[in-house]
């Protein structure tokens, strides 16, 4: 049997026999992974390891594969968003606006300017609570449990303001096809204002017990780096590209949903090391919170939370209930019954890990002929057997934090 065919731990064990051969010396095997605590998700890195210095590491994935593309193409369009807000669930309203834009495309649907901009609240809010979470556990992986702690509440907050908005908290199923399914309620905004006044300053506290902490610096400087052009190799997007001083962004790149009518920097890092992947996350979020703050001062007037295309928006529930022709045109656009177009078209937006994009393909059925999701976690995650080598296993875990991975995007 050839090599290659053998699993990771057979070639290693071989590789292992060889070099007490050589020199003497002890190798061994570590599996970081697949369970939870160790590697962030159900995935696994088996790992060559010469004392606690790590010599070779091959990612195995697939452990929570739950084949969305597939079954995607099995579900009428609006049938679909569920699948879409399991990938990254840490910013879920992200992945439903993308793909709402994704079929708006596909259907040539101008959304109202009010209903774009409320999108851009929810999806900088979604950005906001990603970062929280990759940068307060990325604190818990080098021992600081507090400002995990601390700064949980407000994704709590922002939890609260999705409930108003939608009902649900974490996979939000969010939107409709040309806006909302129904308008902002003024307790959505009154919670929004709350936000706005309160987190800023724990977010400041939040940067000042890690930045300039020695211990947190001594684990994360110079650790993981990776250079600009290895991370444009790997196709690296997002934090994790910007870290290494790559200044792409898809909102600047390719605007969508109005986002060329705010100011905003992209904030960059020198050395695309685990400290820099922090600090650009933490300048992420005061942009964000900028952005939510000029939508809101921009924010046109009226009630206009959605476009006039009675074929893709679902009628008011009322209106279902006892209206017949409603209660068809229910039916047929829940079940795929409206014909589309048939195209080819790519749509990317600027996710919490990078750009998530919908790669969809119709042929005028009900399904998508095909739909492929471009999830950034499962591109950069490629980098890491690469970033880890010659690490210490200490290293690994927060160099594998920092990055962000998110198992149910790696393995959709």
């Amino acid at each position: 049997m050839s090599e290659l065919l053998l699993p990771p731990e057979h070639r290693y064990a071989k590789r292992i026999k060889e070099q007490l051969n050589e020199d003497g010396s002890e190798l061994s095997i570590l599996n970081l992974g697949p369970t939870h605590p160790a590697t962030h998700g159900i995935f696994q890195n088996i790992l060559l390891m010469d004392g606690e210095r790590i010599l070779e590491a091959e990612p195995t994935i697939g452990y929570i594969h739950r084949a969305f593309e597939k079954i995607a193409e099995n579900r009428p369009f609006y049938q679909i968003t569920p699948l879409t807000d399991r990938m990254n669930y840490c910013s879920s309203p992200i992945n439903n606006m993308g793909w709402w834009m994704t079929l708006e495309k596909l259907l040539d649907i101008e959304v109202p300017k009010r209903a774009q901009y409320l999108r851009v609240i929810v999806m900088e809010l979604a950005r906001i609570t990603d970062h929280i979470i990759c940068n307060s556990i990325l604190g818990v992986d080098t021992g600081a449990y507090t400002g995990f702690l601390y700064v949980f509440q407000f994704r709590e907050k922002v939890y609260e303001i999705y409930e108003e908005i939608c009902g649900a908290r974490l996979t939000t199923n969010m939107g409709r096809i040309g806006g909302f399914e129904r308008d902002w309620s003024p307790e959505a905004f009154r919670k929004l204002d709350v936000f706005l006044e309160e987190f800023p300053a724990a977010w400041k506290e939040f940067e000042n017990l890690f930045e300039r902490n020695r211990i947190f610096i001594d684990r994360t400087v110079n650790v993981g780096a990776i250079t600009a052009e290895q991370a444009m190799a790997y196709g690296f997007t997002g934090p994790n590209l910007r870290a290494a001083g790559v200044d792409y962004d898809v909102r600047v790149a390719q605007p969508y949903s109005s986002y060329e009518d705010f100011d905003f920097i992209i904030p960059v890092g020198k050395s695309g090391d685990t400290y820099d992947r922090f600090c650009v996350r933490n300048a992420e979020v005061w942009e964000s919170l900028s952005i939510i703050r000029q939508a809101l001062a921009k924010m046109p007037e009226g009630n206009e939370f959605h476009a006039d295309v009675p074929d893709y928006y679902l009628p008011p529930k009322e209106d279902v209930y006892t209206n017949m022709e409603s209660l068809i045109y229910h039916f047929k656009i829940v079940m795929g019954e409206i014909p589309v177009p048939v195209a080819e078209i790519y749509h990317p937006v600027e996710g919490g890990n990078g750009e998530l994009g919908f790669y969809l393909v119709t042929d005028g059925s009900r399904t998508p002929y095909r739909l492929h999701f471009r999830r950034p976690c499962f591109i950069y995650y490629q980098a890491y057997p690469e970033m880890i080598k010659g690490a210490l296993l200490s290293d690994a875990i927060v160099i594998l934090s920092s990055l962000n991975v998110i198992a149910g995007e790696l393995d959709a």
